[in-house]
């Protein structure tokens, strides 16, 4: 832990993170809304999923960068700014790829929320005491799918898509005047200033590196596709939008009960790589379930144990991720940003395309687990003494 910042205080980094889990799941109800208002199919309109998830990873690596170069508030707070003035303008916007356009400039805005807030995480702790706080933080911030679910299908239910785009903008001004106030700078006054390319060099040629992205877009890949395919698999149910909205519960309860079971797990000192293990089985029990109930109402009931598996893996990964790359978190953490959440935006257009939630889910906990058991056997093989 670095004594010679000021720390962020917890709830306002909560609601960092939260931020833009918050505006993805505002946007997933609307989906109907715009799908009706542009007159474009479901599968067509289910691609700003995986627009917003793009444009975030290239955010994530700009802001990243940013807070290397001006500092961790002020990139935290143009970011933030940013994201008001994409969302005025995509709340007019005459045709869909204007809206595809205007949505993804708030996803590179929104970027902020994740990679600023986690770099500041990480220049206040560090090791195990990290782990908690990603834990800690994992389990308040279980509840965006129900604040963003729930407040998207309202405004979706009363307004359609242009009062989602309303409440953004008003969210985001009470979070912008929020970080004004109390958002600390906590940019170490010494730091290398390597190049983006000698950092990203290195990390791409870092094998634990690799893993750890593709084993969080992943677990991501899997709780999304639940956000952009289920609200057409409820209309093609005949059930309305609104229990769409309310499912979010079912989601959050199980990310709440993953971080919980996983502080609890870390308390007791079980090695971090087991219970990431243990999360992908979950995970794939849970996928096969969902395939075999996506023809009835009940097929979102699986989820709460994929959104557990969710809880339990990414405070593991994203704390043991950049051990190394301490002299350059900023640009080492977009950097990471950016090779997960690419991963992310093509897994979230690939599952559009095919359209079938189980399947997905499915090719997910096999690759997980796949993952899983490569990075045992290359741990084996290396800390395996010479003859």
């Amino acid at each position: 832990m670095n004594n010679n910042i000021n720390k962020i205080s917890i709830p306002l980094a909560v609601t960092l993170l939260m931020f833009p889990q918050i505006i993805e799941t505002m946007y997933s109800p609307a989906l109907t809304s715009i799908k009706t208002h542009f007159g474009v199919t479901g599968s067509t309109a289910a691609q700003g999923m995986s627009v917003f998830f793009i444009a975030f990873a290239i955010g994530v690596v700009f802001w990243g960068r940013m807070c290397d170069i001006i500092g961790r508030r002020y990139a935290t707070l143009i970011g933030l700014i940013l994201f008001i003035s994409s969302a005025i303008i995509t709340l007019f916007a005459s045709t869909f790829t204007l809206l595809l356009i205007g949505f993804g400039c708030c996803a590179f805005g929104a970027a902020v929320g994740s990679v600023c807030t986690q770099t500041i995480l990480r220049d206040c702790y560090q090791g195990a005491e990290l782990g908690r706080v990603f834990s800690i933080i994992g389990t308040s911030i279980g509840i965006s799918p129900i604040i963003g679910m729930i407040t998207g299908s309202w405004l979706t239910v009363n307004g359609g898509y242009k009062w989602v785009f309303i409440g953004m903008i008003i969210l985001t001004s009470g979070l912008l005047c929020w970080s004004l106030l109390q958002l600390p700078e906590t940019k170490p006054t010494q730091t290398q200033q390597d190049s983006l390319l000698s950092v990203g060099t290195k990390m791409l040629k870092d094998l634990h590196i690799w893993y750890i992205m593709l084993m969080v877009a992943i677990f991501n890949i899997a709780l999304f596709s639940y956000y952009s395919l289920a609200p057409f698999m409820f209309e093609k149910l005949y059930v309305s939008i609104k229990l769409f909205g309310y499912t979010s519960a079912v989601l959050a309860l199980g990310s709440i009960l993953g971080a919980m079971l996983n502080m609890r797990l870390l308390r007791r000192h079980v090695i971090a790589q087991t219970i990431i293990t243990a999360a992908s089985i979950i995970l794939l029990i849970s996928s096969v379930s969902v395939y075999l109930l996506q023809t009835s109402i009940w097929f979102f009931l699986p989820m709460i144990f994929i959104s557990l598996s969710f809880g339990l893996a990414l405070p593991n990964l994203l704390s043991t991720a950049l051990n190394n790359y301490r002299d350059h978190l900023g640009t080492a953490g977009a950097l990471l940003g950016l090779f997960y959440y690419l991963i992310i935006g093509a897994g979230l257009h690939k599952a559009a395309i095919v359209g079938d939630l189980g399947i997905t889910l499915i090719v997910c906990a096999i690759l997980a687990i796949t993952l899983t058991l490569f990075h045992y056997i290359n741990k084996t093989v290396s800390i395996r003494p010479a003859r």
